[in-house]
């Protein structure tokens, strides 16, 4: 059976620099791009603002309308899929971890952005009217700029992109409800950046609040408080976010994805598996599959 594809940028660009690429959409999946309709993944980060078309896209087995004026951000790793109805056009970027690391003193700059947690809920934004003309004028200013060889021209296409995310993040956290204190939010952060490295391995709250250097009490009571469930939640939706983008890779059986997340036997995994999404790993590979081939 086909493996999940995993598309770097070397592979989807063809004269673009090998750590970005910058498009317009349409263009982009008129090229050769028309196989990425199919669930893919991406070794690299990738953001897409919609200025034409509808349909549906998927990211991380989350359903989201297609609209004009609606852009979302993508880290490496997350699945994603497009099904989209008539004409699609707007803008694409493509860039990898590295290109920021060396430009920028904070390494992980990043991942101050709530739009590039992983958060698929984050990630997805409707642009207000009174900003689509300036983010529209951004996403023209990179293409100008990455079609013409200029003086520290890559330099400038950075600024320009980290321009494009200070604007977008900033209306991301004007419409939260409740702004959650720094020290929380950064609390926050850093429970979640552990699980995504240690989620394989630790699957106990009171692990990571050791972790922290706090008490399981005080981890539970922040996840509740911020995310609206305890903090084994969401370690076990991470652990079940993995077991599904590795159940869609049809190369690797359920034994090998409970032994590679760590279960002590496929039964055990099983069971979690059922109880956390109503489906049998095999029943989810089986409505998954079904689902790539009916589109």
């Amino acid at each position: 059976m086909k493996s999940l594809p995993i598309y770097d940028i070397v592979t989807l660009s063809q004269q673009q620099e090998h750590d970005l690429q910058i498009s317009r959409f349409g263009e982009y999946i008129d090229s050769h791009h028309k196989n990425l309709h199919a669930p893919h993944k991406h070794s690299f980060y990738h953001l897409v603002l919609y200025t034409k078309g509808s349909g549906k896209q998927t990211i991380d087995f989350q359903n989201f309308p297609v609209r004009p004026y609606q852009i979302y951000f993508m880290i490496p790793g997350q699945v994603h899929s497009w099904d989209f109805e008539g004409e699609v056009d707007g803008y694409i970027i493509n860039f990898s971890a590295a290109l920021f690391q060396s430009f920028l003193l904070k390494a992980n700059y990043l991942e101050d952005f709530p739009f590039f947690s992983g958060d698929v809920q984050d990630a997805v934004i409707d642009i207000p009217k009174q900003l689509q003309e300036k983010v529209i004028a951004l996403f023209e200013e990179l293409i100008k700029e990455n079609e013409t060889v200029k003086p520290m021209g890559t330099d400038l296409v950075k600024t320009i992109m980290l321009q494009l995310f200070i604007h977008i993040a900033r209306l991301n956290i004007a419409i939260q409800q409740s702004p959650v204190p720094s020290y929380n939010y950064t609390l926050l952060r850093n429970f979640q950046k552990l699980i995504e490295k240690n989620y394989v391995q630790l699957k106990l709250p009171k692990q990571y609040a050791d972790l922290l250097y706090i008490t399981s009490n005080h981890l539970n009571a922040l996840c509740n408080d911020v995310l609206g469930m305890p903090a084994g939640e969401v370690i076990r939706n991470r652990v079940i976010l993995e077991a599904k983008r590795l159940l869609i890779n049809q190369d690797m059986t359920v034994q090998e994805i409970s032994n590679h997340l760590n279960f002590a036997d496929n039964s055990y995994f099983t069971k979690f598996f059922k109880k956390q999404t109503g489906l049998t790993p095999e029943e989810f590979r089986k409505k998954s599959t079904h689902h790539v081939h009916a589109n």
